[in-house]
């Protein structure tokens, strides 16, 4: 098929360069260069999303936020200008579902279908095409579109209508920031206690505790790693999503706003393009004493 992929970042190349080692011609846009490994291979880099839009049967996005998705489809020399009825967009960035339900009207309206199918998994997931994909939108496309999902990823669930799929990952990165928050805890009283909090780590992986977060973020948090897979700044942005959706439907969501405050702590201290793991910053400065430090007599 030919192929449209928007937003060439740390998710978007391996996910557009899955698809196109699968024999899909890619027509691309980005802001940044495109990677040589996609141009090897031969993927047309087009002046403008309009361009990949009327060269492409089913077009993804990958950028950042909300404002950077309507910029993408409805500026001026957008995606929508270079629709045609019968195409499909999907939006696999991580936005607004009140946002994404405009959206898709939108696309809608110009006799084309609209999949917001979000991803979690990360840097790793996205090169090891192990995503989890969460989709809204209609069946049919979702259909149409799944076989090059299963290229990107393995755990692929139509949610429901437009917005669902939204509404899922925002829901995904309130239980991922808030186990964060929880193996940061742990691991840090651990060490503060005298215990070697690498052997601690791996005593709880084999029990109840075990997480994928446990695994992989307090690995990350006991060797110190904090080069982003996935940017605090990015998930502040989700869970300004989560807030501001609860807020909308009269929800208290308490420990979400715990999480956020110290995403917020290690904004302010420099951290804002820290892997998320590095929340556990937020709370060694509290405690003032790091994990792996030895505590004193």
């Amino acid at each position: 098929m030919n192929l449209g992929f928007i937003g060439l970042g740390i998710m978007g190349t391996p996910m557009a360069g899955h698809l196109q080692a699968a024999g899909h011609a890619l027509f691309v846009n980005s802001i940044g260069a495109v990677a040589e490994s996609l141009t090897s291979g031969g993927a047309i880099v087009c002046a403008s999303g309009r361009q990949v839009a009327e060269q492409s049967e089913i077009i993804f996005v990958m950028v950042p936020d909300t404002p950077d998705v309507e910029k993408v489809l409805f500026s001026e020399g957008g995606v929508a200008e270079g629709l045609s009825p019968g195409k499909i967009v999907v939006d696999m960035s991580s936005i607004s579902p009140v946002a994404t339900k405009e959206f898709a009207k939108k696309i809608a309206a110009l006799g084309c279908d609209y999949l917001d199918a979000p991803v979690s998994g990360g840097e790793v997931g996205a090169k090891a095409a192990s995503l989890t994909i969460m989709v809204g939108g209609p069946d049919a496309a979702f259909a149409k579109v799944k076989p090059l999902f299963e290229l990107m990823g393995k755990n692929i669930t139509l949610v429901g209508g437009n917005g669902d799929g939204q509404t899922t990952k925002v829901a995904n990165q309130i239980i991922v920031a808030l186990t964060i928050e929880a193996v940061g805890e742990a691991l840090l009283l651990a060490a503060r206690a005298g215990a070697d909090p690498a052997r601690v780590r791996e005593a709880l992986m084999g029990g109840f505790a075990n997480s994928r977060i446990l695994e992989v973020h307090g690995d990350r948090m006991v060797k110190r790693s904090f080069e982003p897979g996935f940017r605090i700044a990015l998930h502040q942005k989700d869970l300004n999503l989560a807030l501001s959706t609860a807020r909308s439907l009269g929800l208290s969501l308490p420990n979400t706003a715990t999480a956020q405050e110290l995403f917020n702590a290690c904004a302010a201290n420099g951290g804002s393009a820290w892997d998320h793991s590095g929340m556990v910053k937020a709370l060694e400065l509290m405690a003032n004493f790091e994990i792996g430090q030895v505590p004193k007599a």
